[in-house]
């Protein structure tokens, strides 16, 4: 197994270490985490441990992609295992919050769908021998989903400390081009889909 492979598998082994880390009930333990007050904000020690969890699989995501181009290590595994990484690590981190009540679940919702229609699109266009290329829309929709994520963990900081909502802003705007991004790829393979109707 190549070296990019090996950074895929690492970055889905982190997905339950997180969630775990993040969900463990520590109270019934009789275990209190640190908090940090920054600028009044109070900010919890497990949200910076899962940062630094998501960050390190976030890195992992960057460079595998890198590693598997340049050395011209791509493979059909890769291939098919790094974009349902980057879901799984992504969707799950956004399910946590929103059963939480972090987030509000309608954004999730449609940032989940997306994915689903996406998916269901490339499948379809892999059947008919073609090959779908990552779109602008989708880049900037995992960048604002992995700032999003951050910015959550951060309980808004430093954006908090003025009252902004950034992070409210942040969800909603990542759902909006998650939906743009959902009808794009659907519009750019409708023939595709529809040629049995």
């Amino acid at each position: 197994m190549n070296l990019p492979n090996r950074l895929t598998i690492f970055r889905i082994i982190l997905i339950p270490i997180v969630v775990l880390v993040y969900l463990f009930p520590y109270a019934q333990f009789g275990i209190e985490p640190g908090v940090l007050t920054i600028g009044g904000v109070d900010l919890s020690i497990i949200n910076l441990i899962c940062l630094i969890i998501y960050l390190v699989a976030a890195i992992t995501d960057y460079f595998d992609g890198q590693i598997a181009r340049k050395r011209n290590m791509q493979t059909t595994f890769g291939k098919f295992a790094d974009p349902i990484a980057d879901k799984m690590l992504t969707t799950t981190m956004f399910l946590m919050f929103s059963s939480r009540g972090l987030i509000p679940v309608v954004p999730v919702i449609i940032m989940v769908c997306r994915d689903i229609v996406v998916d269901g699109c490339r499948m379809i266009a892999a059947s008919n021998g073609k090959v779908v290329a990552a779109q602008m829309l989708g880049k900037l929709k995992t960048v604002l989903q992995m700032v999003s994520i951050a910015l959550v963990l951060l309980n808004n900081l430093p954006f908090e400390i003025w009252g902004l909502p950034v992070t409210d802003i942040m969800i909603w705007f990542s759902a909006f081009v998650s939906f743009a991004s959902g009808v794009s790829y659907f519009s750019q393979l409708k023939g595709d889909i529809m040629e049995s109707i």
